[in-house]
């Protein structure tokens, strides 16, 4: 069976750190309307460069066919996002009163994958995706402020020069850490 819908491309996750703990502690309709307003504070910042596969309680699934992304371009996108993300936090904490102990991680990674349709859903599938959702569970982050970038995001990137001061740790397996705080 022959398939013409793989390309390859970059899957883009950014994931709330602190999330579970925040559910079991924040009232159901303060949550949602938290939760609501953070995502849509990152769904405004992508400004329309990637498209959404889906999002899944405090993640969203990004992703964006591309033969040659820009490390730069994805870089400050990533800091836009971020500093939102920070921003929205301050706001609602004294919109509503109350400390939200939240923060943001991402994960950068590239390869081939292919979609499907089911109804009104668009799918990802394929080895990429998988591995997008298993950099998640890492034990290599010692801060919860960060971005993994993929070796293979890495090594189909151009544009390394980062113009963002950042503090940059290589892992065993090519991938990089990009810390948002300065490390301990």
């Amino acid at each position: 069976m022959k398939h013409t819908n793989i390309h390859a491309g970059v899957i883009l996750i950014p994931d709330f750190s602190g999330f579970t703990e925040f559910v079991f502690n924040t009232k159901l309709y303060t949550g949602e309307y938290i939760v609501r307003q953070l995502l849509s504070t990152l769904i405004d910042m992508n400004d329309q460069y990637f498209e959404i596969s889906e999002i899944e309680g405090d993640a969203i699934l990004f992703y964006r066919y591309d033969n040659n992304p820009s490390y730069q371009r994805i870089s400050k996108m990533l800091w836009k996002m971020r500093n939102a993300f920070n921003q929205k936090i301050k706001e609602l904490n004294k919109e509503l009163s109350i400390s939200i102990d939240m923060s943001l991680k991402f994960i950068v990674h590239y390869g081939k994958f292919s979609q499907y349709t089911i109804g009104n859903f668009k799918k990802l599938y394929g080895k990429t995706v998988v591995e997008a959702h298993q950099m998640l569970k890492n034990n290599f982050a010692e801060q919860p402020s960060y971005a993994l970038f993929s070796n293979s995001f890495l090594e189909n990137s151009g544009n390394r020069e980062a113009e963002i001061n950042t503090q940059e740790y290589y892992l065993p397996e090519g991938e990089m850490i990009h810390y948002f705080e300065n490390a301990h």
